[in-house]
């Protein structure tokens, strides 16, 4: 009996070893597709920082970018916004200047008496209401009145 309690003991130890050795070659491929899979994730993350890095540096080109194109467009709305204003003061006085053209030409018209020579049609009077005229037409149209008028009264021009 003794011996049989050791040979069953032993076999029992034999299944027990063959059983181990079976898992371990299990666990041997579970280590080599985890081995492998290290070695593509490995290779996924170097992308991922190529990727990043590349992507930093995009950031910093557009960075700059915005920065002068802000630069740029500010100096640009600065000056438009100054020659605004310029061209403000000068449809001012050049509103000003066609006025006083106007008012010049008006006095400038000759009085007429009954025994002097008729004279072509008169240029519309000046009116309460301002009639809209371009500056240019307006300009013009004082400028021909002005040449026009005769020095009668001894008007100067």
């Amino acid at each position: 009996m003794n011996h049989s309690l050791g040979l069953i003991i032993e076999s029992l130890v034999a299944v027990l070893l063959v059983l181990t050795i079976g898992y371990c070659m299990l666990l041997n491929g579970r280590l080599k597709r985890l081995k492998a899979d290290e070695h593509s994730l490995k290779a996924v993350i170097a992308e991922l920082i190529t990727a990043t890095e590349i992507a930093e540096r995009a950031i910093g080109g557009l960075k700059l970018a915005v920065r002068d194109v802000n630069d740029n467009l500010g100096n640009q709305l600065a000056a438009a916004t100054q020659m605004s204003d310029q061209l403000k003061k000068q449809l001012a006085e050049s509103d000003g200047v066609v006025r006083r053209l106007s008012r010049i030409a008006s006095a400038a018209r000759p009085i007429t008496s009954p025994d002097a020579a008729p004279e072509p049609a008169p240029a519309p009077a000046i009116t309460a209401e301002p009639v809209r005229v371009s500056g240019a037409k307006a300009v013009a149209a004082a400028a021909q009145a002005f040449s026009e008028r005769r020095r009668t009264g001894g008007l100067a021009a």
